[in-house]
């Protein structure tokens, strides 16, 4: 497999994993209808960042330890899980009435954009699967002859870069049918979903073995 091949064939794979439902584009999309543009940018940017810490340290070959140390594994799992269904037992159990949609206003509970980001940041780098998905994905795509390293972590971008054009097509879609999905019985509806997605995923992290 030429660069070429294996960038094409990788962009390919990774736009399909970033159009896959999962925890963070549950995340993205409630942040974009609670928060606002700003803060759903703000979110998506802090998962990107979580990958991108997943991507150096498979890259760096660190990711090998995670995978193979019962212990470590065990550890940032439980922390990830633990965080998860945190913020999804929060979710549903919220009594909101409905959201402001004037710009500039903080969400609920003043959440600032730094804890927006941190958010995002948090629900991917605590995961220790992303980690473990890298190292098990991405060495598939890395050609003969190239620094693994450098390749591997170039795929990482791709993979960022692509879900971050996932988020952003999804927020703007939310801006334009926001007026709706602030009504207050959307925005219960939305909080108990999303809060279901978020300890559905956290339970299913803590039960979670390496790959």
């Amino acid at each position: 497999m030429t660069i070429a091949q294996s960038l094409w064939a990788f962009t390919f794979a990774a736009a399909v994993l970033a159009m896959t439902p999962g925890v963070d584009t549950a995340l993205v999309l409630r942040t974009s209808v609670a928060g606002g543009v700003a803060r759903a940018v703000l979110a998506a940017l802090g998962v990107a960042a979580g990958c991108l810490v997943w991507g150096a340290v498979v890259a760096v070959g660190l990711g090998a330890l995670l995978a193979t140390s019962g212990l470590l594994f065990s550890a940032v799992k439980l922390a990830g899980a633990a965080y998860l269904v945190w913020m999804g037992t929060t979710l549903l159990f919220a009594r909101r009435g409905g959201l402001q949609l004037e710009p500039g206003v903080a969400t609920e509970d003043g959440e600032g954009w730094l804890a927006a980001f941190l958010r995002g940041f948090l629900t991917n780098v605590l995961n220790p699967k992303v980690g473990v998905f890298y190292l098990t994905f991405l060495p598939q795509f890395v050609p003969a002859g190239v620094d693994v390293a450098g390749f591997s972590f170039l795929l990482a971008l791709i993979h960022v870069l692509l879900s971050f054009i996932w988020f952003a097509l999804m927020i703007a879609l939310a801006l334009q049918v926001r007026a709706w999905l602030a009504r207050p019985a959307v925005v219960r509806w939305l909080d108990r979903l999303t809060g279901l997605v978020f300890v559905g995923f956290g339970l299913r992290l803590a039960m979670s073995e390496p790959a």
